[in-house]
């Protein structure tokens, strides 16, 4: 047995778990900073910022530091799109309950076309935060894009969905973990997974330059 080895690797367990009860900590703080109406989002792309640096290498960065320069850089930003996707959500509320009250009079084809557009906002949902951490462009454009990826790799956005369901699920068995792990274990796997297919399109769109 080599026990060098495995408390090589206990350690680097520790130190995960603490850099996540870390992230997740200040993801509750700056959420509450905002009294959560004006916090939650940008401390949502704060998050997944420093999951970002995570993902790409950057495993030694100051979590404060980052953390709280994501969050004051992108907070207009972030509040913008949160809240546009926040009144879109409300809208289509809204009109589910305005579906249920009339499902006997109503053509079965609007109830299916109304929840691919709940499908559609959902993709949105899960692509709109990652790429405002990413990449530098306009709302509407992340939006447009969001929309995008969000169908041309829609086993990965499937994927994303999945694991937020799971972390949620067993969040809400143990409730004890929701202050240490919740959030940031769904960050670094959402950032995680839309790491992964921001890489192949930057390294597409390279290659596509350098052939030009």
């Amino acid at each position: 047995m080599n026990v060098n080895g495995m408390v090589t690797t206990l350690e680097k367990m520790m130190s995960w778990i603490v850099r996540l009860a870390y992230v997740n900590m200040l993801w509750l703080l700056f959420s509450l900073r905002g009294f959560l109406l004006a916090g939650v989002f940008p401390a949502t792309v704060a998050a997944l910022g420093v999951s970002r640096k995570w993902v790409s290498g950057e495993q030694d960065i100051k979590i404060w530091k980052t953390f709280k320069e994501g969050y004051t850089s992108e907070f207009k930003a972030a509040n913008a799109l949160g809240w546009i996707l926040t009144a879109i959500g409300s809208l289509l509320y809204v009109n589910y309950r305005v579906l249920q009250g009339l499902q006997e009079t109503v053509s079965f084809i609007v109830p299916f076309a109304f929840y691919f557009i709940i499908i559609v906002y959902i993709l949105v949902i899960i692509w709109s935060f990652p790429l405002l951490t990413h990449y530098q462009t306009n709302i509407l454009q992340h939006l447009k894009n969001a929309f995008i990826i969000g169908f041309s790799k829609v086993h990965i956005s499937i994927g994303i969905g999945i694991l937020g369901f799971i972390s949620i699920y067993l969040s809400l068995e143990y409730p004890a973990l929701i202050p240490f792990f919740l959030f940031s274990v769904i960050a670094i796997m959402w950032m995680w997974a839309a790491m992964y297919v921001f890489t192949a399109l930057d390294k597409k769109t390279m290659k596509v330059g350098n052939e030009a």
